[in-house]
């Protein structure tokens, strides 16, 4: 998505997500564009300061229940808090490795 893509999308109302489920891009009461980490309520701009590059890559972001090709399979792989770490194609949860004494 462009940046005017993301902006447009926030506007309407639409939920847009960075990179996974876990960050969400919004506007705040300033009129800022922002993205937030959701399970600890991290931010940073959705831009750099000159305004015109996206702190990401333009392929990273998406729009909530986008039923498109990698974005929706990249999505079903997230654990509910955004993370993809443990989860293996298949559905199968990984095992946690163990130090063997």
């Amino acid at each position: 998505m462009t940046l005017e893509d993301i902006k447009a999308a926030v506007d309407a109302g639409q939920t847009v997500h960075w990179a996974n489920t876990g960050y969400v891009v919004h506007k705040d009461r300033l009129g800022q564009y922002l993205i937030t980490y959701v399970p600890n309520g991290s931010c940073i701009g959705l831009t750099d300061r000159s305004v015109q590059r996206l702190n990401g890559e333009e392929a990273q972001f998406f729009i909530a229940g986008l039923e498109c090709g990698d974005e929706k399979s990249q999505a079903s792989q997230l654990r509910p808090d955004g993370q993809g770490r443990g989860v293996v194609p298949g559905g199968e949860v990984a095992q946690t490795l163990r130090r063997q004494r």
